[in-house]
């Protein structure tokens, strides 16, 4: 069991090729004994943007707050808070914060994806 304030957990920058000004929280992964989730909490700074990238696992994702494009097989899509997005695996994507604060998401992956 975990009980935890997401603030409390550290974050890194993400480093892949392609991001910008992204930052991630693990919020629950196998090291807390979660064997089939793993629960991340993303940070975009304005402007900021995940690489355009494809996996082969799903994911499923909770804007928090901030303003966004989601990039989806060469469209993009606008949400914002409380918008739930479904990205199947095998699709190429890309999540961009083009509001003027900070834009935060939960993602939830596969633990087997980690």
């Amino acid at each position: 069991m975990k009980i935890e304030k997401s603030s409390n957990v550290s974050k890194c920058s993400v480093e892949m090729d392609g991001a910008k000004d992204v930052e991630v929280r693990w919020l629950i992964s196998k090291e807390d004994g979660a064997q089939n989730f793993a629960m991340r909490m993303f940070e975009l700074q304005p402007g900021g943007h995940t690489p355009l990238h494809t996996h082969p696992h799903e994911h499923e994702v909770f804007a928090l707050e901030g303003q966004g494009a989601f990039v989806y097989e060469g469209a993009e899509h606008q949400f914002g808070p409380e918008h739930v997005i479904f990205v199947p695996g095998g699709k190429e994507h890309q999540f961009k914060n083009t509001g003027n604060s900070v834009m935060r998401m939960l993602c939830l992956i596969p633990a087997s994806a980690v």
